[in-house]
């Protein structure tokens, strides 16, 4: 694996040593920057579920100001550290919490997030709406047109809209598929 883009471009990052752990591909990963946009210049982003860290490396590595990585897998925690230091990563923030315990930190702190990356194992699929469902009824998570993007399998459609967050694009790439999201004030909260 390595880096696509920016100041890291063409450095190596490890994936974890784990069958738990499906790291998100170099060619997936250009494509999902190709539709957000090269540059991630002083955006706060949150890479969830993030194994080795690849989706918040390649936001830092483009200009991002500060990068979140929720992680509990003890292995993909290890490759995640190794790889922020080998790279020198300033403005991450690594939290070994859980998901749903971070988001609600966030929540409660207010802090607005420009762009949130979640990726889930496939098996786990209360993850991918738990997740989203907590997104989708805290506006405060998220700034004026931040995007929230899941990666999931191909074969597995996610919702058109859950609570405010309106599904607006999805990118099916072989296995993997990405479906992107952004608040709508016209979502329902009953989804």
């Amino acid at each position: 694996m390595r880096i696509i883009g920016g100041k890291w471009r063409s450095r190596q990052i490890a994936a974890p040593k784990s069958e738990a752990t499906r790291p998100t591909s170099d060619r997936l990963r250009e494509t999902l920057f190709n539709v957000l946009g090269q540059d991630c210049t002083g955006l706060r982003v949150l890479d969830l579920y993030a194994g080795s860290g690849a989706v918040g490396l390649e936001a830092l590595s483009r200009g991002a100001r500060r990068v979140w990585f929720a992680e509990k897998s003890s292995p993909a925690l290890a490759t995640l550290r190794a790889n922020l230091r080998a790279l020198g990563a300033e403005g991450a923030v690594v939290d070994n919490s859980g998901v749903s315990t971070l988001l609600s930190k966030l929540a409660r702190e207010k802090t607005a997030i420009d762009l949130i990356f979640l990726d889930p194992p496939w098996d786990m699929a209360q993850e991918y709406e738990r997740t989203l469902g907590f997104l989708g009824s805290h506006e405060e998570l998220l700034n004026d047109g931040a995007r929230v993007v899941a990666e999931h399998r191909s074969k597995v459609e996610l919702p058109a809209r859950v609570g405010n967050l309106e599904r607006t694009r999805v990118l099916k790439q072989g296995d993997a598929s990405l479906s992107f999201y952004q608040w709508s004030d016209e979502g329902d909260t009953t989804s």
